[in-house]
């Protein structure tokens, strides 16, 4: 195996994955997990895919990642990671399945609409 090459997304966020066996390596646009993505929460839904399948340490782990928010970023690497594992080894599609990390969550920012302030909310009305 040499790198296999996946993409992942979430609102308006990209995460182009490239994974590697070695010695669990992690760089997320040239920077450590640490260092990108500071809070533990964030930090464990990155390695999620990796703890659900006994993987942990085994990979390494390269992230060019742009668009949207940290939470945005971090659910658009998941994704990608869970398809390169799935990619390397076909029997981890199941345990990542049950735990959702296969599929894209299509919910999007709905768009202004004109006449209004926002998506849903409208100017203020005054009768008189």
């Amino acid at each position: 195996m040499d790198v296999i090459n996946t993409l992942g997304r979430r609102k308006s966020s990209i995460a182009r994955v490239y994974l590697s066996k070695g010695k669990g390596e992690v760089t997320i646009n040239g920077r450590s997990l640490e260092a990108y993505f500071p809070v533990a929460t964030l930090q464990n839904k990155f390695n999620r895919p990796f703890v659900l399948t006994d993987t942990v340490g085994q990979y390494d782990v390269k992230v060019n990642v742009s668009g949207g928010g940290i939470s945005g970023q971090v659910e658009a690497i998941r994704l990608g990671i869970a398809r390169a594992l799935v990619e390397e080894n076909e029997e981890f599609k199941p345990a990542l399945k049950a735990e959702k990390l296969m599929t894209r969550d299509p919910r999007m920012v709905e768009r202004k609409k004109f006449g209004q302030k926002k998506a849903r909310k409208k100017f203020q009305f005054s009768k008189r």
